[in-house]
């Protein structure tokens, strides 16, 4: 028999893991990651003579073409994956990549908490802790490779000839860098939360209400 089994602490942890997978799919899939320097398009595109800065993510781009009358144009610079800016970045979306795969999978399986705790006698948030901890670890990595892929000629064309590792030249972080930075944080805090959310929906009180043959069981 299904035991739906719905406590606070196994609600917010379920929260926080779909929203720490979310803001690291945002983050990769994002063109912000660096703003390039201000520029200025040509007469013809920008008769006004505004500026603008183009931003370049991992693997995308947005930047403004003199033809174009609609604005910016965004999309992906790198249409095969050896494209990408550099060996760093590349090494970098492996390891975003991997980290998002198992947030994405922890995600979905938090859905079933409610009415599975248990997979082959081993707790389900036990197991997700885990998978959340090596998920961190991974994007831990991502995003310590990320700036050491600076110092390639597809950034210095965004961020000027000073851009190098580690140092931004004429460019500013984007909020994309940030948000994965946050979902990182987040992952982690999931992963100590998970054993929270294992005690509360295991304790005593749990356990009396299933003995009183409820089949649906909410608490704070």
């Amino acid at each position: 028999m299904c035991h739906v089994i719905v406590t606070c602490r196994s609600m917010l942890w379920t929260l926080l893991s779909i929203v720490a997978a979310f803001s690291e799919l945002i983050a990769f899939m994002s063109t912000d990651w660096l703003l390039g320097f201000p520029r200025t398009p040509d007469a013809v595109s920008s008769p006004h003579g505004e500026t603008y800065r183009p931003t370049l993510g991992i693997y995308g781009r947005c930047i403004r073409l003199p033809h174009l009358r609609r604005g910016v144009l965004c999309g992906p610079y790198a249409v095969h994956f050896s494209e990408i800016a550099s060996g760093f970045w590349q090494a970098t979306s492996i390891f975003l990549a991997a980290g998002i795969l198992l947030l994405s999978a922890v995600a979905f399986i938090s859905v079933f908490t409610m009415c599975f705790q248990s997979i082959m006698k081993k707790s389900i948030f036990n197991v997700c802790g885990l998978l959340q901890a090596i998920a961190g670890l991974l994007l831990i990595l991502g995003l310590v490779l990320y700036p050491a892929g600076w110092g390639s000629d597809k950034v210095q064309g965004y961020c000027g000839p000073d851009a190098s590792p580690y140092q931004l030249g004429l460019c500013s972080m984007g909020w994309a860098f940030y948000t994965a930075l946050g979902g990182t944080v987040l992952t982690f805090i999931c992963a100590v939360f998970s054993a929270q959310a294992e005690i509360a929906t295991s304790s005593d009180k749990v356990q009396e209400e299933i003995e009183e043959g409820k089949s649906l069981i909410c608490l704070l």
